[in-house]
């Protein structure tokens, strides 16, 4: 039934911050942008996909490697939230991405002022750290150490 994991998606207060951070920074490629009015067709089409009456909206898919992010930004209705997150609430946790250099990777975000958790760690056959984009949703960064795991992409 399954074939694989095609993409997570995002909620941003931002699509300009969040694009320097998933697109400028971690270098993931623009595939499409899309946006909507409240009231227009698109508008209608959506909220038949997702159930959100009247909105308004900017969208844009990203690819990273063999999957894609979808990041959107809606100005109708405006977005919540109400806590500051956890890597314990519930929901999905983080967003895990396959990384060749993860010291390199954190020394590259670091110097650009991304917020880190700590610092790249051993964890069995991989080498992971956390950051946080710019909407404070949890990133891992991740380098497969040893290739027999079965962890490795591609």
């Amino acid at each position: 039934m399954i074939n694989g994991i095609h993409h997570p998606s995002l909620v941003t207060g931002d699509m300009d911050r969040a694009l320097g951070f998933y697109r400028d920074l971690l270098g993931l490629e623009t595939v499409s942008e899309m946006g909507w009015e409240a009231g227009s067709e698109m508008s209608d089409f959506a909220s038949g996909i997702t159930g959100i009456k009247g909105s308004t909206a900017r969208a844009m898919t990203l690819k990273a490697g063999n999957a894609f992010l979808e990041i959107f930004e809606y100005s109708k209705p405006e977005p919540k939230r109400d806590d500051t997150p956890t890597l314990a609430d519930k929901g999905i946790a983080h967003i895990c991405f396959d990384v060749a250099d993860v010291q390199g990777a954190y020394d590259t975000l670091s110097a650009a002022g991304v917020p880190f958790v700590g610092t790249p760690l051993d964890a069995g056959p991989t080498r992971v750290v956390f950051c946080q984009d710019p909407d404070g949703n949890f990133v891992e960064l991740q380098q497969v150490t040893n290739p027999a795991s079965g962890l490795k992409l591609g």
